[in-house]
């Protein structure tokens, strides 16, 4: 019971939560990339903008979506300054297959991602087609 705290820090009696009058309520923790075309989406930008190695690609890239992002790794604009993960939105085509796009903001500049994730059999989510483009409407590269 609350005997031994003063009447000013106790709650209530009607109210369900442990904050005591006036508490103000906690910061809520910023949005967490919870669909797996998020989960990818920031994977994949901390890969092309040098924060991780290529490596870490592995099982989560498939053929020739993974030889594609070995080749841009290293030369994509993303290395330049730090990207931020604007959006990310998929589009279920069928049972596990998405069709995702992201919005990466670089300093002035808006870049596009482009990705199709598949469910295997193990159902893990992997990357099959991966293509990056700049605002100025090129496709392919960066």
């Amino acid at each position: 019971m609350n005997r031994h705290r003063p009447a000013a820090t106790r709650r209530p009696p009607t109210r369900t939560d442990a904050r005591a009058p006036g508490a103000r309520p906690r910061p809520r923790a910023p949005h967490r990339r919870t669909t797996p075309h998020e989960v990818f989406a920031e994977r994949l930008l901390s890969v092309l903008c040098g924060l991780r190695p290529v490596h870490h690609l592995i099982g989560h890239a498939v053929g020739e979506a993974y030889e594609q992002a070995v080749t841009l790794a290293p030369v994509a604009a993303y290395r330049t300054a730090h990207p931020v993960l604007r959006g990310c939105r998929g589009v279920p085509l069928r049972r596990g297959v998405v069709e995702a796009c992201a919005s990466v903001e670089i300093g002035p500049r808006v870049h596009a991602l482009a990705f199709r994730l598949e469910q295997g059999e193990d159902h893990r989510w992997r990357c099959t087609a991966l293509e990056l483009a700049g605002s100025h409407g090129g496709a392919g590269g960066v």
